[in-house]
Order: C-alpha cells, then sequence, then structure tokens
C-alpha cells in the first residue's frame, strides 16, 4: 500500500492514526461486489485506512469481508449493533464477525443511542454496554463506542460519556447544522469532554444538501440529497477538516466519494490559512444551494 496522501491523525486514545477521512461502508449496502472492489480500491489510492460499517447496513459486511481477508491488517474495522438488550447485542456482534471474516473488529458501537427509553435499556444491568463491554473483555471487539443522529445526540452522547467511558462518539456536524446556536453549543461541551478524556469524534452528513424534495424523480443513492461535486463540496468538507479533533465519515452515496477523497486530499496539502473558507463563503453556499438542516430538535429527528 502506498503512503497515506490523506491526512491521519491519532483516533482517540486507541493508539491507531486513523487517516482523518473515515470510509462509512453504509454506500456498500445495495451494490454488487464488483462496484464495491472498486470503491474500496479508491480508498487505498488515497490512503483511508479506517472502515465503519453496521450490521444493519444490509450487505455492507459482506462486501467489506473478501476485501479485509485480501489486505488483513491495512484497515482499522468499526461495526455497529442496534440491539439494547444485552443478549441481543452480543448475538449481532458474533453475527457481524462471521460476517466479515474476523475475529474481533477494532470498535463495536451503539448504534444511534439516542431516544431515552432506548438508552435506559441499554445502560440497564443485562443490557448491551453491559454485554459489550464483556465482549471487549474477552477479545471480540478492542474498543466500544456511541453514534447517534439528530440535535439531539451531542447532549445525549455526554450523558452516556458519564454513566460509561467510551472510546469514541459520532455525531453530524456541518456548516448549517452547526449554524443552529443551541446544537453548537452542546457539540462544542461535548468536544470539551471528549478532548478531556481523549476520545475520538467521528461526524457525518458534512457533504449533506437537503433532504430529497417530493418531486425528485431521479436516483436516489442517500436517503439525503448529497452536494454535488465542485467548490461548494470541498468548502463544506473543509469546515469539517479544519477542526483537527474530528474525524470525517464519507457519504453513503458513493457518487461523491471520490471528489470527497480528492478534496481531503487537496486540503492536507494546503496551508490551512488558505483553504479554511470563511462563514460568509459558507453561508453563501448555503443560499446558492438551497442546502437545509437535515434534523430539527423535533419531527425531523427520526430518519
Amino acid at each position: 500500500m502506498s503512503n497515506p496522501v490523506i491526512e491521519a491523525a491519532p483516533y482517540g486514545r486507541t493508539g491507531h492514526m486513523s487517516s482523518r477521512v473515515i470510509f462509512g461502508a453504509a454506500a456498500l449496502m445495495h451494490i454488487s461486489q464488483e462496484a464495491a472492489d472498486e470503491a474500496l480500491a479508491l480508498l487505498r489510492q488515497h490512503g483511508v485506512n479506517h472502515l465503519d460499517t453496521a450490521a444493519d447496513y444490509g450487505d455492507s459486511e459482506l462486501h467489506l469481508a473478501p476485501w479485509l481477508a485480501r489486505h488483513p491488517g491495512e484497515f482499522f474495522l468499526a461495526t455497529k449493533t442496534g440491539a439494547r438488550r444485552g443478549p441481543a447485542a452480543r448475538a449481532s456482534l458474533e453475527r457481524s464477525l462471521e460476517r466479515l471474516g474476523v475475529d474481533h473488529v477494532d470498535v463495536i458501537q451503539l448504534h444511534n443511542l439516542v431516544e431515552p427509553e432506548e438508552w435506559e435499556e441499554a445502560f440497564a444491568p443485562g443490557g448491551a454496554v453491559e454485554a459489550l463491554a464483556a465482549a471487549r473483555d474477552e477479545g471480540l471487539a478492542r474498543f466500544i463506542g456511541v453514534t447517534g443522529h439528530g440535535l439531539r445526540i451531542a447532549a445525549m452522547h455526554r450523558r452516556s460519556l458519564e454513566r460509561f467511558d467510551f472510546d469514541s462518539v459520532l455525531l453530524p456536524f456541518s456548516f448549517v447544522l452547526m449554524a443552529d446556536p443551541g446544537y453548537r453549543a452542546e457539540v462544542e461541551g461535548l468536544l470539551d469532554v471528549c478532548r478531556q478524556r481523549d476520545v475520538a469524534v467521528q461526524t457525518i452528513k458534512a457533504a449533506a444538501r437537503r433532504r430529497w424534495e417530493a418531486g425528485h424523480s431521479g436516483p436516489r443513492h442517500s436517503w439525503y440529497e448529497p452536494l454535488p461535486a465542485g467548490p461548494e463540496l470541498d468548502r463544506a468538507l473543509a469546515f469539517v477538516l479544519a477542526d483537527p479533533r474530528l474525524f470525517l465519515i464519507t457519504s453513503s452515496d458513493l457518487q461523491v466519494l471520490r471528489p470527497t477523497l480528492e478534496a481531503a486530499e487537496s486540503y492536507a496539502a494546503t496551508p490551512v490559512t488558505t483553504n479554511t473558507p470563511s462563514d460568509d463563503v459558507l453561508h453563501e453556499d448555503a443560499e446558492r444551494l438551497e442546502m437545509a438542516p437535515l434534523f430539527d430538535g423535533a419531527t425531523l429527528e427520526r430518519i
């Protein structure tokens, strides 16, 4: 494998130097193995060494398996479980290991732990957190993370970190979302906690334009409409990469994978003083492309 061309950074306290762009393997859900192989080959060309999948991502884990077998040890591998009770979470992890063709993953994550009732169930005795901690101690996973969507997730992640010493968190982060003062304050509070405890922070939805309009009749490769390749996408990604505390997970739409990798490569090669877009420019981009938040803290919270 060639030397990485995308910037790498310590992935929290795990000891791994992860590419700051992480591949969102939700993009492999409903495609052929041939198409998946092409995408994974592209990742290697750009130095991406971290894969993020989930038990709920269709055939994603199955598509990754032959690639992991051909390139053992090259990728930091994360998957997720949506189970909240302990036995189901353990069974989900074991099934993921079988589908991925590995004896352990680097990170097992609690998937989209946002709703209070699910949170209580996961943290209760006999719940998913207890089961995954046991699985980690047995060597089935090296680290444990927690993920989520929506404007409530930053506050919920702080609550989760008060209860358990997670190694990573994942949440939405974009210029449009961070324009919400309440969400921005919650995210900054979470980032402070993560910095103090050396918890890795992964971000999603940097390339999102808006939810699909009702009249859209073309193909949909993601549940939201991504930004088109071009300077607006480059600047949206730069907004995330400008914060050295953050890792950026690629869109589930493979159409923007290559532009995302090229933008990140270009960003890493250019002085920060010249490649970080101003808020004024980002605001103009948002107005010109009619960008809109994917979440609103209320009716749009659930996907």
